[in-house]
């Protein structure tokens, strides 16, 4: 394992951890064990204990046991936005000795059927909203095993906080069973039996480079940057945790979902993102802890009247995904007075591989290996192993890394490289070292612009874009172009009330970058297309 990195590791933290000996459902029995009338999750008002979460957790295993006819490794889909029922349907899933394929809820039916299909999910817990696309490709199942939800059910009614549409009254799912009459039926969970190299989840890849692919994960690999993650973030027993990120997605699974409950910790959850109600959380509630991405952060700074807003209980806040700009970073870190502590990780690595050390964090930066991850910096084309500072692909062998794609051992095959006796993920990524052990971010592989012969990393060009007082947000795509095969155009997002002209912002790039990077195009636009985790969809531009 590489080392130099641990310069700066965080003090009293060690640099390996024993594997957890049992599976992610225990955290939560054992939580419950010694914080039973804890306020497990709030929701608009309304809260559920760590009993009551266990409790109904046990009679929905229950249900998808003796009712549904699911088994050890059956395949559960669960199709819905982030809610209490979220939670207690992942743990239930697992208590069935089951295995949960979590499904993104902005899919629509081609792509639902897709990852039904793919994962042979022999049951599904779904959104209300979303029955016509259940019913669509999924009503072979039976409504047995297709269970409704209704979010509103686990609502309080605060007059300060605003509902999502979602609450509209919508009327009954047209296939499945409503969620209280599953759990009205649901008697004993079956024995719990899973150890750590069962089956535990297979989250569905972005697709970014054909159709979805499942990465299959074992407890132990769901389990290790859960528990990881308290000596990086600092999350202690019983503290407040604000949950934006969709629990679809690993980040937002991860750690603002797993870690509480491992910590017996509490969950402020709302279903959809809402800038204004998340400043009102934390202030009412001191919250503690908050992990986010770049743009809401964005949208939660520009909040009017945020100066006034009481942010002191925040004592950790970060997100990943994509690089924070200088300018909103410093923003941050006046108004709240806290470093936005970033960090990097994959749908095959279950969220974190590199943390920022927070007591020594760099801007724009994936952070560090964290405890067990061993990650280098290689040559994409002869897997050669690259020195500090030499662009190249990251790769990482570490307890997180995924078993393989779901039913494809050739691309499982392909995604892995053998360095010194070990296996490493290769994470497609380009990036390189430095002498301290950070690692940056340049781009995907898959992104690179070739001007003429010269390589144009479209992440590169964008951090310099959002430089510009003027601009909001920037993304950076590849024209075909017949003399240099390909040219730089890109799209922007201005700031309110800014006046951008393309062709100031063409003599704003040829004093800040070199002129092969330069864009030959501007386009404006009031938003950039950004898909469920928040990532700019750069191939839809």
């Amino acid at each position: 394992m590489q080392s130099r990195h641990y310069g700066v590791w965080p003090k009293g933290l060690p640099h390996s951890l024993p594997p957890a000996p049992h599976s992610v459902f225990h955290n939560l029995v054992r939580s419950a064990g010694q914080a039973p009338d804890r306020a497990a999750i709030w929701y608009y008002g309304a809260t559920l204990r760590y009993d009551d979460l266990l409790g109904q957790a046990r009679r929905l295993a229950g249900y998808l046991h003796r009712v549904a006819g699911i088994g050890p490794d059956d395949r559960v889909a669960l199709y819905m936005q982030n809610a209490p029922q979220f939670v207690i349907a992942y743990y239930a899933i697992l208590a069935a000795n089951a295995v949960i394929v979590p499904v993104n809820p902005m899919c629509r039916r081609g792509e639902l059927s897709h990852v039904l299909r793919d994962s042979g999910a022999r049951a599904v817990v779904f959104g209300e909203e979303l029955g016509d696309e259940v019913a669509a490709v999924a009503a072979e199942l039976g409504d047995e095993r297709l269970i409704s939800v209704r979010y509103r059910d686990h609502a309080g009614r605060p007059p300060d906080h605003d509902f999502p549409a979602d609450f509209a009254e919508t009327g009954p799912a047209p296939v499945g069973i409503p969620w209280a009459e599953a759990l009205a039926r649901g008697g004993a969970a079956p024995d719990h039996d899973r150890g750590p190299e069962d089956w535990c989840i297979i989250p569905y890849s972005s697709g970014t480079t054909g159709l979805p692919k499942g990465c299959l994960h074992t407890h132990a690999s769901v389990n290790a940057p859960i528990h990881a993650y308290p000596g990086w973030v600092g999350m202690s027993p019983g503290a407040r945790v604000l949950a934006t990120l969709p629990f679809c997605h690993v980040t937002g699974m991860q750690h603002s979902m797993n870690l509480p409950i491992l910590t017996a910790s509490t969950i402020y959850l709302t279903t959809r993102w809402n800038a204004r109600a998340a400043a009102r959380i934390i202030a009412d509630h001191r919250i503690q802890h908050w992990r986010s991405i770049t743009t809401s952060m964005i949208d939660f700074l520009d909040l009017p009247g945020i100066e006034e807003i009481d942010l002191s209980s925040l004592v950790a806040i970060g997100g990943g995904g994509a690089q924070m700009p200088d300018g909103v970073a410093r923003k941050m870190a006046d108004l709240i007075g806290l470093d936005y502590i970033e960090a990097y990780g994959l749908t095959e690595t279950m969220a974190p591989i590199h943390i920022n050390p927070p007591a020594a964090p760099k801007p724009q930066c994936l952070g560090i290996p964290i405890c067990d991850v061993d990650s280098r910096i290689v040559d994409p084309a002869t897997g050669r192993e690259l020195g500090p500072n030499a662009p190249g692909e990251i790769v990482t062998h570490a307890p997180q890394v995924f078993q393989g794609y779901w039913n494809r051992p050739e691309e499982t095959e392909a995604a892995f490289l053998t360095l010194d006796g070990k296996r490493f993920f290769r994470t497609g990524d380009v990036g390189y070292v430095d002498e301290a052990g950070y690692f940056f971010f340049v781009d995907r592989l898959k992104r690179m612009i070739n001007v003429a012969g010269l390589k144009v990393w479209p992440a590169e060009v964008e951090a310099i874009l959002h430089g510009h007082p003027g601009i909001k947000e920037a993304c950076i795509v590849g024209d075909p172009d017949p003399r240099s095969g390909e040219t730089v155009r890109a799209v922007i997002v201005p700031r309110p009330g800014g006046d951008l002209s393309a062709a100031a912002l063409t003599d704003w790039c040829r004093a800040n970058m070199a002129a092969y990077k330069v864009p030959r195009r501007f386009e404006f636009r009031e938003s950039l297309p950004r898909s469920g985790a928040g990532k700019v969809l750069w191939k839809d531009l």
